[in-house]
């Protein structure tokens, strides 16, 4: 297989690095045995850790990123991160745009299916690309580095920072309310408890990628399990002859034709999330089954779900109790439940950790791979010695999100910056039908029809220009700040005559950290 790494190497092309190499000629070793891995001789920066056998031998352990993404967490990682607190709090967006009842779950199915597109798209790129990275990668190998360094670029300094605040604020508040109820949480306990969640999740995945699987899986089991509490109820409301609300469900009066390709934006949104195994593909395993069965497994339970959740909620409350309410799984537990009711917030709270720890565990291998292509500081594409997980790339946005966590405009941040993801993805996916020609011969172990990528890419592409025009200023300052990776790119990656004493501060910095951590590169 033919990629954009290897042909610069077959080319002899030398990697650019963002700002230093960890490790420079001519500087002192790191020091032994903190930092051994196989080899001495390689000062134990390759190789792989020695473990005593009963010969007393030391056999070679590769250090590496493990094969430890099964089917079933595979699937875990898509569901528990398409499905957040959005279903549960409010779904009101498409039924406003589209204006009834029936016209709202056509959209829910339609997205449904649009999305199906685009995983599949992503499951050829996944299995025809075996590389980490989603997003980043397919843009790597289509269209060359530049453009994929923008895309990462605004991924490490905004996107993946605020969209990671945002959606642990969402679990501070839920898994607080039931306390305070009927009180307000005070903001301040929401930040502390959202900044001890992060904490922990982080630290999870930088200890064991076993552990942070199964964490996901039983997140994601729990988030289901929180939607058949809202399916059942409603489907036997539904049984019961309660049908009142979806009569006249396709007036002709009430639905907005202009308005509808809002609600498909609204839609998309919440299905966002099913390109995430993408991210971690050289840890899953057998990828050529594993990925395009999880992705249509995967997606088939999330449209189902979410449009039998929406015919629950229709069953109880009217479109106008819908449109009025700001948590319409609370508000149909309180019509329904009773008590009960006061464990909708727990579920909601344990669904964006779920959220959370998987968009976490993609995103910090994306930072990985862009770390191994030079677009990073080497540091980042190192793993510990000893549990094989990327801890600095893990912990790279920590800073930056606790920061925009305590001070920072997040949802504005968000809305700045939201349309960049689509955007991302419309290219990435454009890639693939750009790829269909320019590679013919590539190996394409799953390979879906043309009109697939053709429809989803025009989607993507139309939601940003939906964006443009329905809100130009916030629209524009964010595209103003994907813009700064050409400068970024032109300082950081194409100007080489960096001072030597830079370098030495870097690499001595690099050494550090690797010392810290015990860290070493990836043996490949």
């Amino acid at each position: 297989m033919a990629t954009y790494s290897k042909e610069r190497e077959e080319k002899g092309e030398k990697r650019r690095s963002f700002i230093f190499r960890p490790i420079l000629p001519g500087l002192p070793p790191v020091p032994e045995p903190l930092l051994t891995a196989g080899d001495p001789s390689k000062n134990g920066l390759e190789g792989s850790v020695p473990h005593k056998n009963s010969n007393g031998l030391a056999p070679q352990e590769k250090v590496e990123l493990k094969k430890k993404v099964t089917l079933l967490r595979g699937i875990a990682i898509i569901i528990g991160t398409i499905i957040g607190a959005g279903i549960f709090i409010s779904p009101k967006g498409i039924l406003k745009h589209s204006g009834s009842v029936g016209m709202s779950l056509v959209i829910w199915s339609a997205c449904g299916v649009l999305s199906l597109f685009g995983a599949l798209s992503y499951a050829e790129l996944g299995t025809s690309i075996a590389k980490s990275g989603g997003h980043y990668t397919y843009i790597l190998e289509a269209f060359g580095p530049r453009m994929a360094f923008m895309m990462m670029w605004a991924e490490i300094i905004a996107i993946r920072p605020s969209s990671t605040a945002v959606i642990s604020l969402a679990f501070g508040r839920y898994i607080l309310e039931p306390i305070f109820m009927p009180c307000d949480v005070p903001v301040l306990a929401v930040k502390l408890l959202t900044a001890i969640g992060l904490t922990v999740i982080m630290s999870l995945n930088s200890m064991s990628v076993s552990w942070t699987a199964r964490v996901q899986i039983v997140l994601t089991f729990s988030k289901l399990t929180a939607i058949a509490l809202i399916i059942v109820p409603g489907m036997v409301q539904l049984f019961k002859g309660e049908t009142q609300n979806f009569e006249n469900a396709f007036s002709v009066d009430s639905i907005k034709i202009t308005s509808l390709p809002l609600a498909f934006y609204s839609g998309m949104y919440a299905y966002a999330g099913w390109f995430y195994l993408n991210f971690v593909i050289e840890e899953v395993d057998n990828p050529k089954r594993t990925v395009p069965l999880a992705i249509c497994i995967s997606m088939t339970i999330v449209t189902i779900a979410y449009v039998l959740t929406n015919v629950a909620y229709y069953t109880v409350m009217t479109a106008e109790e819908l449109l009025a309410s700001d948590a319409v799984a609370v508000t149909f537990a309180d019509k329904l439940m009773g008590s009960f009711s006061m464990a909708v917030p727990v579920f909601v709270a344990l669904s964006c950790l779920g959220s959370l720890n998987g968009g976490l565990f993609a995103a910090s291998r994306a930072f990985h791979v862009a770390s191994r292509e030079g677009h990073l500081p080497e540091i980042f594409s190192m793993i510990h010695v000893r549990r094989c997980t990327p801890i600095p790339a893990v912990f790279v946005m920590y800073p930056l999100t606790m920061l925009i966590l305590f001070i920072g405009d997040i949802y504005s941040l968000l809305n700045f910056l939201s349309f960049v993801r689509w955007l991302n993805i419309g290219i990435a996916v454009s890639g693939l039908i750009y790829l269909r020609y320019t590679r013919p011969k590539l190996l394409r172990p799953f390979k879906v029809p043309l009109f697939m990528p053709v429809v989803f890419s025009f989607t993507c592409f139309f939601m940003v220009f939906l964006s443009l025009y329905s809100d130009p200023f916030n629209t524009g300052i964010g595209f103003a700040i994907y813009l700064t990776g050409i400068p970024a790119y032109c300082i950081f990656i194409a100007f080489n005559m960096k001072p030597k004493w830079l370098q030495n501060l870097f690499a001595s910095i690099s050494r550090s950290m690797q010392i810290l951590l015990e860290v070493v590169p990836a043996e490949h």
